[in-house]
């Protein structure tokens, strides 16, 4: 697997994730690294949708690479 730092995975999440709240929750997850659930609070969903949206939008991103 390729390991990516800060930047570079900003730089993918900017160019490949189209849909906004997607991009805002991979960002606050995967830069910033806030839990589930704070997530879920600051976009009003719940953890279980934050976590269905990380995992399938990264499978995503993996499968674009």
């Amino acid at each position: 697997m390729i390991d990516y730092d800060n930047s570079a995975m900003l730089r993918l999440i900017e160019e490949r994730v189209h849909n906004e709240l997607h991009r805002r929750v991979l960002k606050l997850r995967l830069i910033d690294g806030w839990t589930y659930e704070r997530i879920a609070e600051a976009v009003d969903r719940t953890p279980r949708q934050i976590y269905y949206i990380v995992t399938s939008t990264v499978k995503h991103l993996y499968l674009l690479l």
